[in-house]
């Protein structure tokens, strides 16, 4: 899954569950941003490219959220 995806699909989740979410471009260092999901938060490193397995883990964790929830 593309960083892109990620992010689309963690807005989706957002949505339905009537959380507050959004992509921060400012904050983060060259193609890094920062994604918002209510209180907690993470670094999507280049949205553009795959996201590997255990950093797309690891930013599930980050925001509480299930793999299979998205």
């Amino acid at each position: 899954m593309r960083g892109n995806e990620f992010i689309k699909r963690i807005q989706k989740l957002a949505r339905q569950r009537n959380i507050e979410c959004r992509v921060d471009q400012k904050r983060g260092k060259g193609s890094h941003v920062t994604l918002y999901y209510g209180a907690a938060f993470t670094i999507v490193r280049n949205p553009k490219e795959e996201l590997k397995t255990g950093t797309m883990n690891a930013m599930l964790k980050q925001l509480c959220i299930k793999k299979e929830e998205i």
